[in-house]
């Protein structure tokens, strides 16, 4: 990485291809303009007005970051999106063949596994997609205050994943005796 910075306040410099640089004027402590590079994006895109197939991970948007969301594979997906007008098939949450696939490889069963997450459009939908009881953390994407934006709710939603330790044993399948 190199950054040079100026008298007047400003820098500039390169890492990895991208160019950062600040607006005149900005001080140390203003967060800097970035330049992406263009290359793997451009690269994609030509791949699919090629034919190749556009398959992502998941749609996530963002994810979350002690300093605030981060970009995700949705984010990028929707530019490539936007660029060639092809819509990826997702390979991971929210397609219930992903589950599926998950439970017959732990040889595992819907009705004894329960799908914990952070994001209720994805991670919850996952599970009640694939029959699975479902576990919303708050301590990741989804907010409180969002929860009923929703037309789906998860069996129950938990402050932290500390919290669902205790509820092992309580949604553990019980033999009926």
């Amino acid at each position: 990485m190199r950054l040079a910075t100026s008298t007047a306040g400003t820098f500039s410099g390169n890492f990895g291809g991208a160019k950062i640089s600040s607006p005149r004027g900005a001080t140390s402590n203003a967060p800097p303009a970035l330049i992406c590079g263009q290359e793997a994006i451009t690269r994609a895109i030509r791949l699919i007005e090629g034919g190749a197939r556009f398959i992502a991970t998941n749609p996530d948007v963002t994810g979350p970051s002690t300093e605030g969301p981060l970009p995700a594979t949705g984010s990028i997906a929707a530019l490539i999106t936007a660029a060639t007008g092809v819509k990826p098939y997702y390979v991971g949450k929210p397609n219930p063949l992903m589950m599926r696939s998950a439970l017959n490889r732990i040889d595992a069963h819907s009705e004894s596994t329960v799908m914990i997450g952070d994001r209720l459009d994805t991670d919850v939908r996952s599970g009640l997609e694939a029959g699975l009881r479902s576990i919303l953390v708050l301590t990741g994407s989804t907010k409180p205050d969002q929860v009923d934006r929703y037309p789906f709710v998860p069996t129950r939603i938990c402050d932290s994943i500390a919290d669902v330790v205790p509820l092992v044993h309580e949604l553990a399948p019980h033999d009926h005796e």
